[in-house]
């Protein structure tokens, strides 16, 4: 049972509150990624996970046992750290056996696991070179292999890939994946990427000044963010938010957003009605804005006149960053759009798509 809980874990830095009253319940053999920016609480929550640092007030469990006092060796976890810690002076196996070592472990055991977790790396022919003879990715694999012959509950990621080139991150998330649906184990992972994020967790934790923002799989989060920092961060683009106030205009409902006005969907019409007269926040993401020539014929589409601030042609699809009014926002068109810089052209937005949230206090979502 290799399962992790949080329970109101609060770890504080004399006046600093890094962690925030955190309550999570991972499950056995999830990929867990938790998410936010430098400075949220993400990676000290996985060092009280590991027992590097101490907890201020609350439990953590692994399995149905409190670690708190519980040394980081006897915890059952391994730790691959964002600088892969490798010992200069050893070989690979060196490396990759060495806890092992300590451990007092049978040797013919120690050569049995590190050739193993060589051979689901990839890494066998490398097991007699030393780190500097190794490119970034493959010391990184070592790293990973190093936590692997341990064979712990849980399995900690601490940033690792962000010490790699772009096309490589997108190749060992690859193999991370493939990892984790290999050994069948509890995977804690934590990265600033949203991109990694939501490739590869089965849920999401996003963090934000120590506080839990929200915690759910990727595909809701993106689609249902409990609020506009969530919202934020979760898209790549990032969501574009208007300022807004939600009117009635000939008994339907309209977000009028000063230098716009698109209606709300009559089956929207209900979950919005004790909004209306407020000041919100209006939120549609990039891929919901549509060049009209070739949006879905599905969609319940609101025209929008723009002014074409710069594109940024990607092959695929253009990024297009418009203007309206005061309002500065992005849309990912497709790449038959035929839009130049300066002109004034007619985009349509996805309103079955579109988002309100409020505009005070923690700006949640309105559902």
């Amino acid at each position: 049972m290799s399962s992790v809980t949080y329970d109101h874990v609060y770890k504080r830095f004399g006046e600093v509150t890094a962690v925030n009253d955190m309550s999570i319940e991972v499950e056995d053999k999830e990929f867990l990624v938790l998410v936010g920016p430098s400075g949220c609480g993400k990676t000290t929550a996985l060092r009280l996970l590991a027992g590097l640092e101490e907890i201020t007030q609350g439990q953590i469990l692994i399995g149905d046992r409190v670690v708190n006092e519980v040394a980081p060796k006897d915890r059952d976890i391994a730790m691959v750290f964002q600088s892969y810690a490798l010992y200069p002076h050893m070989s690979v196996y060196d490396n990759m056996a060495f806890g092992l070592k300590l451990r007092k472990t049978p040797r013919e055991e120690i050569k049995r696991r590190v050739e193993e977790a060589a051979d689901i790396l990839g890494i066998g022919t490398l097991l007699d070179r030393k780190p500097r003879q190794l490119s970034g990715g493959q010391r990184q694999r070592v790293a990973v292999g190093r936590a692997i012959v341990r064979e712990p509950s849980v399995f900690l990621f601490d940033e690792p890939l962000s010490n790699l080139d772009a096309k490589l991150r997108v190749q060992t998330r690859a193999e991370i994946t493939k990892l984790h649906q290999r050994l069948q184990t509890t995977f804690i992972y934590v990265t600033h990427d949203q991109v990694e994020a939501m490739t590869m967790a089965s849920r999401i934790a996003v963090m934000k000044d120590g506080i839990l923002q929200q915690i759910e799989t990727p595909q809701n989060l993106y689609d249902y963010p409990a609020n506009v920092f969530v919202a934020g961060f979760i898209g790549s683009p990032a969501m574009n938010f208007f300022n807004a106030k939600l009117e009635r205009s000939d008994g339907r409902l309209i977000v009028d957003a000063g230098s716009f006005s698109v209606p709300v969907p009559a089956d929207k019409t209900d979950q919005y009605q004790n909004k209306v007269g407020e000041n919100l926040v209006f939120g549609i993401r990039p891929d919901d804005i549509h060049d009209p020539n070739y949006a879905p014929p599905s969609i319940k589409a609101a025209p929008v006149e723009i002014k074409v601030d710069v594109t940024e042609l990607m092959g695929n699809e253009i990024f297009v960053y418009m203007l309206s009014g005061d309002d500065t926002f992005v849309g990912r068109l497709d790449p038959r759009s035929k839009v130049n810089v300066g002109e004034k052209v007619q985009v349509v937005f996805n309103m079955d798509n579109m988002h309100l949230f409020e505009k005070t206090g923690l700006q949640e979502r309105i559902v």
